[in-house]
């Protein structure tokens, strides 16, 4: 590939990581999608100066031919976006090719959750030695607060505050929140706070703390929440964005405060929070269902055509 290409990539990278302060996941996220993009333009020997909007529409036609759902261009339209934003800004190009382009609708796909009862009781299986203690502590934890995954490897130990129950934590585009910590979570932490000295390598500052006594890894969380739900017999496979999904659901069922969810769970935009909407209006169809007098009919919960009429 053009070291030309490559080159303007490395420095967007760069720019993201020392003055932006991304984190190592988006810059990553980024590189891959653009070097994605450098081959397209390679392929046609061109450079990114010469990339314009009826170009850039074959490409993201190529994404969609290849299989790619129109949340995954949609990221991929927001890489290039910022990736021009920058050259501009460099002097390196006149224009930025992606404006104005959108990515094709994919049909939107409800997030799984676990019912309240069988969570609860997941929960409240007995932990048989520290790692499972640890491991009961962080589940609790997730869905205590509603934390990703990032925040949760990435939380210290400073950043729990036991006398308040709350915790604090970094999350996309390095913006902070404080969260509380609810009562189950703080007696399941301290449990595990009594054995982490054990495990932790000296020195560590990480609250969770893997077997060799360092940061525990993304990847050993989610291996560690699939393995609890096997054991504890979970009826659907567990990964942690499961837990903050279950957190956003049980809480907006609750309480009805869509403003209040979206800002424990840290999003940005109302209408990333809104698709818990669907979710909670499906627990009400339910009810719905089971209790009205007149909601169960032969043809099934909506009746036919003339029953509407």
């Amino acid at each position: 590939m053009p070291t030309a290409l490559t080159a303007g990539i490395d420095r967007f990278i760069d720019h993201l990581a020392s003055e932006r302060r991304q984190a190592e996941h988006t810059c990553s996220n980024y590189q891959r999608d653009l070097l994605r993009l450098a081959g397209f333009v390679a392929a046609r020997q061109g450079e990114w100066a010469g990339l314009d909007s009826h170009q850039l529409r074959q490409y993201i036609a190529q994404l969609s031919r290849e299989g790619l759902s129109g949340r995954s261009i949609a990221r991929h339209l927001s890489a290039i976006r910022r990736f021009y934003d920058f050259l501009l800004r460099e002097r390196l190009v006149a224009d930025n090719p992606a404006l104005g382009l959108k990515a094709p609708k994919s049909p939107q796909r409800l997030p799984q959750v676990v019912d309240v009862d069988q969570l609860g009781q997941l929960l409240d299986a007995g932990a048989d030695d520290p790692l499972e203690c640890r491991d009961r502590a962080m589940f609790e934890l997730m869905y205590s607060s509603g934390l990703r995954l990032a925040e949760l490897v990435g939380a210290d130990l400073t950043a729990l505050d036991l006398r308040q129950g709350e915790i604090r934590v970094l999350g996309k585009g390095g913006k902070e929140r404080l969260l509380p910590v609810g009562e189950q979570a703080l007696k399941a932490l301290r449990a595990w706070l009594a054995l982490r000295h054990g495990l932790a390598a000296e020195g560590e500052t990480a609250l969770f703390v893997s077997q060799r006594g360092q940061r525990l890894g993304r990847r050993s969380v989610q291996l560690r929440l699939q393995r609890w739900g096997l054991r504890k017999g979970a009826s659907q496979r567990l990964y942690p964005h499961l837990l903050r999904h279950s957190f956003a659901s049980h809480l907006l069922e609750s309480s009805g405060d869509l403003r209040a969810v979206q800002e424990l769970l840290g999003h940005a935009d109302i209408s990333t929070t809104q698709v818990y909407t669907h979710l909670d209006f499906q627990h009400l169809a339910r009810v719905y269902d089971r209790s009205h007098p007149r909601a169960k009919r032969q043809n099934g919960r909506g009746g036919s055509k003339s029953d509407r009429g």
